[in-house]
């Protein structure tokens, strides 16, 4: 009997999804959730079944000043064990990331050794130009016992061979994971799939999965998800309503109803957006609005757009689009 494949079932039980609300949440509010708000989103990955959660940057606290960023920017193990405090993957199927941006973490310092810590996995995000040092990162933290990843970001921003220089470098490493990282929120599908096609023959036999991070400028992060994992993404990044800096990112909720794996639940998601992410709407702003698309169309950083947004201006639409638009 022969067995027939649809293109619709999405069960798959090497994919992995990991949640980036508080790290890329926290690019909203300068990293400042409360303990409890870290704590709720933790119990909801859990009781979710996500994979999992990433809970900040291991950024420098002589770069970023402590009375500027909340403890989230940073992840000292002080913060983390606070919260933290039984933590234990073995039991919950969930572990704890953290993100170490090259030239802005003290990683010789900062990153301990896995058994002196609650995290388990360090994500290792840079620029084209930073993947020397990207790779330097890899091994140390892996060397400390970590599981790593590798993520190249503004990736729609740089050239193809500057990304086969970057995929070359990375292919030896011992990086988990290859990520597509769409950080302008500029990319359609036909991209997505150019890039996984390449992402993957690079890191053919080397037993690294691809990873999808997307943001939402143009409302396609959700589409652009499903359809890095329809063509064999085993890493998929989302957050809880889609916080995230400026448009935001792949939503959870979308994320979640789409897979077919049992093991994910989708009430304890929803009950933590009513209880916890739907209020934060009253104090800051974020989706896909229309400066935000703007700057994903002309792949730019939406940095100008947030900038506009928090201006007392922030209304005039057609001011900003021509402040950025040249027409020829």
């Amino acid at each position: 009997m022969t067995q027939e494949k649809a293109p619709w079932i999405t069960y798959r039980p090497e994919l992995k999804v990991l949640d980036c609300t508080i790290r890329d949440g926290g690019l909203v509010n300068a990293h400042r959730f409360s303990d409890d708000f870290v704590k709720a989103v933790y119990v909801a990955c859990i009781e979710a079944g996500i994979d999992y959660m990433e809970v900040g940057y291991k950024n420098s606290p002589r770069l970023f000043s402590p009375e500027q960023f909340g403890p989230w920017k940073f992840c000292d193990e002080t913060a983390l064990n606070r919260v933290f405090t039984d933590h234990d993957p073995a039991k919950t199927g969930l572990k704890l990331a953290a993100m170490a941006d090259a030239t802005k973490s003290d990683w010789r310092e900062q990153i301990v050794p896995s058994d002196q810590s609650v995290l388990d996995l360090i994500r290792v995000a840079f620029y084209a130009h930073q993947v020397s040092e990207a790779v330097e990162m890899i091994q140390h933290a892996h060397d400390l016992g970590y599981e790593t990843s590798a993520n190249l970001m503004a990736i729609s921003a740089i050239s193809e061979k500057e990304i086969d220089t970057v995929l070359e470098a990375i292919k030896p490493t011992p990086a988990g994971a290859m990520v597509i990282v769409d950080s302008f929120g500029h990319l359609y599908r036909e991209q997505v799939d150019i890039l996984y096609e390449k992402y993957s023959q690079a890191m053919e036999g080397t037993g690294k999965d691809i990873g999808i991070h997307a943001h939402n400028n143009l409302q396609l992060a959700f589409a652009n998800t499903i359809e890095a994992i329809i063509l064999g993404a085993n890493r998929a990044d989302a957050t809880m309503g889609g916080l995230g800096r400026g448009a935001g990112n792949c939503p959870m909720e979308l994320l979640l109803g789409f897979l077919r794996n049992p093991k994910f639940r989708l009430r304890p998601v929803v009950k933590l957006l009513q209880e916890h992410i739907e209020p934060l709407r009253a104090q800051y702003q974020w989706g896909a609005l229309l400066p935000y698309n703007v700057t994903g169309q002309l792949n730019h950083h939406p940095q100008a757009a947030i900038k506009f947004l928090d201006g007392d201006d922030n209304k005039d639409f057609l001011k900003f689009f021509d402040e950025l638009v040249v027409e020829v």
